[in-house]
């Protein structure tokens, strides 16, 4: 069983920064393409930033110069460092990565979550 853990989450004040964690644990071959979203209370989930293995990385535009997407294959842990943080951002941050278990067999995988407060 494969399994996504995050870390890192917690109250900042308006214009401070998180860093967020997640942790792959458990049987697989290989570890494609990882990524964060958030889900605000009342608002449908959304992409924030992915990272492709080769760490090609991507951004929501809110985001785009505020957030950093790294990863780290020999731990197995992708991170989100998130700077200038906004109110509007507070959300339950969520890790997902696209997880080849065994040869011709890979799905997407999701972490529970880690609340973010960001208080004005």
């Amino acid at each position: 069983q494969v399994q996504l853990v995050e870390s890192g989450g917690g109250l900042v004040q308006a214009g401070g920064s998180l860093r967020l964690s997640c942790a792959a644990s458990g049987s697989f071959v290989r570890i494609n393409a990882m990524g964060w979203y958030r889900q605000a209370p009342g608002k449908q989930r959304e992409l924030v930033a992915t990272i492709t293995s080769g760490g090609s990385a991507n951004y929501a535009d809110s985001v785009k110069g505020r957030f950093t997407i790294s990863r780290d294959n020999a731990k197995n842990t992708v991170s989100l460092q998130m700077n200038s943080l906004q109110p509007e951002e507070t959300a339950v941050y969520y890790c997902n990565a696209d997880i080849a278990i065994f040869h011709n067999f890979r799905r997407d995988y999701w972490g529970p979550g880690t609340q973010v407060t960001v208080s004005s």
